[in-house]
């Protein structure tokens, strides 16, 4: 690697918020964090929604699928997509929630054609998805994992504006609320423009994105979040040199490169590296 990286641990990140321009009016990372594990003193984070492994050297941050168990020796953020379908899945969930076109076809994710756009434009579809996520956020809390991130927030921008970024925010909001009181924080996922928004009303406290360098959009992130960032670059779409990317001074303080499907190490297509400290 060109470049190093200062040591930024998690302990320090509900203080780096309160320090930083932009304080949420939700609850922020120190405050839910006390509430259950405290945050990790770590250097790097791995993303594990592929499957489930041993934690590599200094890992101390994991994401891993709501159907997997919690890491024992990390502080473990549960995925759940909470605006889509899972592959596979939409036949589990209540036909009233599912958005269909003006054919009466459902509609799917172009690039995810598995996974089926929930409808998220009227109250009574807003509860009725709530009514199925909050059991799995409680679950998470109650298998032991410290965070939560809400998958495919932009739905509205691949819906033929049926949806709207209003409909997503109030969804966000309620599943914040529940993820809050089971002693979860929540995390952004994506949605880099409207960061600022979603801090403020959906009370989301700390971010996981993926390609922020990729696409220049860390800066966006970091002004909301400050070092409260956990970026996933993948291989398959590096616009310069992985090292490059970490000695660039957007590029968030936790960052990792990972194959774009997430395999587990017994593949021959997994790939993880994470960026060094910053001398």
């Amino acid at each position: 690697m060109s470049a190093l990286r200062p040591v930024i641990t998690i302990a320090a990140l509900g203080t780096v918020l309160l320090l930083s321009g932009c304080a949420a009016t939700g609850s922020d990372v120190g405050d839910i964090a006390g509430a259950g594990t405290p945050w990790p003193e770590t250097t790097t984070f791995d993303y594990q929604l592929g499957g489930p492994y041993e934690l590599g050297p200094g890992v101390g941050i994991v994401a891993r699928d709501r159907t997997a168990p919690p890491a024992p020796d990390a502080y473990t953020i549960c995925y759940v997509n909470a605006f889509q379908t899972q592959p596979g899945e939409a036949g589990s969930w209540p036909s009233s929630v599912l958005l269909t076109d003006d054919e009466g076809d459902l509609v799917h994710d172009p690039d995810w054609p598995d996974e089926v756009l929930l409808d998220t434009s009227t109250p009574d579809r807003r509860a009725a998805i709530v009514a199925v996520v909050a059991p799995w956020l409680r679950g998470c809390a109650d298998d032991g994992f410290q965070a939560v991130e809400f998958d495919n927030l932009d739905s509205f921008t691949r819906s033929a504006e049926a949806l709207s970024l209003e409909d997503n925010i109030d969804l966000a909001r309620m599943l914040s609320d529940v993820a809050h009181d089971a002693g979860l924080a929540v995390g952004q996922k994506n949605t880099a423009e409207h960061a600022a928004r979603l801090r403020a009303d959906a009370g989301f406290d700390f971010a996981v994105t993926e390609e922020c360098a990729a696409y220049e959009e860390c800066a966006a992130y970091r002004d909301v979040y400050g070092d409260a960032v956990l970026d996933i670059e993948y291989t398959d779409e590096l616009p310069r040199s992985f090292a490059q990317m970490c000695a660039d001074a957007d590029s968030p303080t936790l960052m990792i490169l990972r194959d774009r499907d997430l395999h587990t190490p017994d593949s021959a297509e997994y790939v993880f590296e994470a960026c060094p400290p910053r001398g």
